[in-house]
């Protein structure tokens, strides 16, 4: 148990880092990713108004009617990635600051940034 609580301080301190060098405005919302242990979510959030203006997760009903059972995280989370890109250029959104949220860059973190970039968000 004590290791999992070593983990997750590393991981709090790690988003606090982060989060203070990153800021959403206007111009260049903030991507914020979070994971659970089945689901990947993902947020793009204009910190000076405090709302979320696109979001895109694994539970969302149109994401998952196109996942498949035998489907890889890696390859839900690219999934995630590009629905989320397709919804914010919707909304004229083409820059973004990716906020990891603590979680290192590789993986379904990773895919889901990927995912982003390929349906043409920059960051």
């Amino acid at each position: 148990m004590k290791v999992l609580e070593i983990k997750k301080q590393r991981r709090t301190r790690r988003k606090y880092e982060i989060r203070n060098k990153i800021n959403g405005t206007s111009e260049a919302p903030r991507l914020s990713v979070f994971k659970s242990i089945c689901n990947i979510y993902a947020q793009v959030i204009d910190d000076v108004t405090g709302k979320t203006l696109v979001s895109a997760s694994t539970i969302d009903k149109e994401i998952k009617g196109l996942l498949k059972p035998d489907m890889p995280k890696k390859a839900q989370s690219e999934l995630v990635g590009e629905i989320l890109a397709k919804r914010a250029l919707a909304k004229n959104i083409k820059n973004i600051a990716f906020d990891r949220n603590g979680y290192l860059f590789h993986g379904r973190v990773k895919a889901l940034a990927d995912g982003c970039r390929k349906a043409g968000l920059e960051f």
